[in-house]
């Protein structure tokens, strides 16, 4: 299931405090030029989280988030395959039309935001849950087992 998590801005309600901030984290950490341009980088990219991400920690996460980006989580279907973190990138480019440099730059920007409102014990329990290549999208080490 494809959704548009692009609205008019005419359609569009006031956000809460929450998510202002949210947006200006995002904003700042990535760069962006304008709050638009976050928006559209944080409803891309938790929508293709939560096609992701499931069980408990799905359910968790959603409550730490403010409400805009709860419903955007929330609001997919989870996939039956998860994909590792590269081919989440790959997916989310191939989506949105942007080079998989930018969807990465957008993902990074993003999970960090998504880290501070999380804390540190749920993204451990949500990278625990997801495949391989998700901890270097969200700023951590990469760290296997030993053999």
């Amino acid at each position: 299931m494809i959704t548009d998590v692009r609205s008019p801005l005419e359609h569009r309600q006031p956000y809460s405090t929450a998510y202002e901030q949210m947006l200006e984290k995002v904003r700042y950490e990535g760069a962006y030029p304008t709050r638009e341009r976050a928006d559209e980088a944080v409803r891309m990219v938790l929508a293709g989280l939560g096609r992701q991400l499931t069980g408990d920690e799905r359910v968790d996460l959603a409550a730490c988030l403010p409400l805009e980006a709860a419903r955007v989580l929330t609001a997919q279907i989870p996939e039956t395959q998860p994909l590792t973190g590269w081919a989440f990138v790959k997916d989310l480019a191939a989506r949105s039309g942007a080079s998989q440099a930018t969807t990465r730059w957008d993902t990074g920007s993003v999970f960090r935001a998504v880290a501070v409102h999380a804390g540190r014990d749920l993204i451990t329990r949500i990278l625990g849950q997801l495949p391989t290549g998700y901890a270097l999208l969200f700023g951590r080490a990469e760290l296997t087992p030993a053999a």
